[in-house]
């Protein structure tokens, strides 16, 4: 085997660096959203309003500027892993979440019109299942 340079190979292949995000899980995914949230825990993220309300057509169209939802797709490497934008039914499908967990993250009815990133961040770990002591410990650790 011939070792190579990252030039070399660039220039007989074509070169993804975002490639290992197209591989991620669900888990991954899920996890890279609460991380992102925790980056900066005390932003103000919008919230959707009355998901439970809406019929599933206009409720996969729902979205609010600087939601939780916002943040994900602003990601490259979410983006690059197929997040197609920040809609409601987008979110649920590319990180396989029922309406009712994806409500739970969103909608007004739980933060009211605004919520703090941190919020958001327990909710998205909170689809993972385990124990949501288990996920405050950690979030606790990793802002010291």
């Amino acid at each position: 085997m011939k070792h190579q340079t990252f030039d070399e190979l660039q220039s007989i292949a074509d070169i993804n660096p975002m490639a290992p995000a197209l591989l991620m899980t669900r888990v991954q995914r899920i996890e890279r959203w609460a991380e992102l949230l925790e980056m900066h825990p005390s932003r103000c993220l919008a919230a959707l309003t009355g998901t439970e309300h809406l019929y599933s057509g206009i409720r996969d169209e729902a979205r609010a500027t600087g939601s939780p939802i916002t943040v994900a797709f602003d990601d490259p490497v979410l983006r690059a892993s197929g997040l197609k934008s920040d809609t409601y039914g987008e979110a649920k499908r590319f990180f396989e979440l029922s309406d009712w967990q994806l409500h739970e993250i969103v909608c007004s009815c739980h933060a009211g019109a605004t919520m703090r990133s941190d919020w958001a961040a327990g909710r998205v770990r909170g689809t993972l299942g385990g124990s949501k002591v288990l996920a405050w410990l950690k979030r606790l650790m990793a802002h010291g």
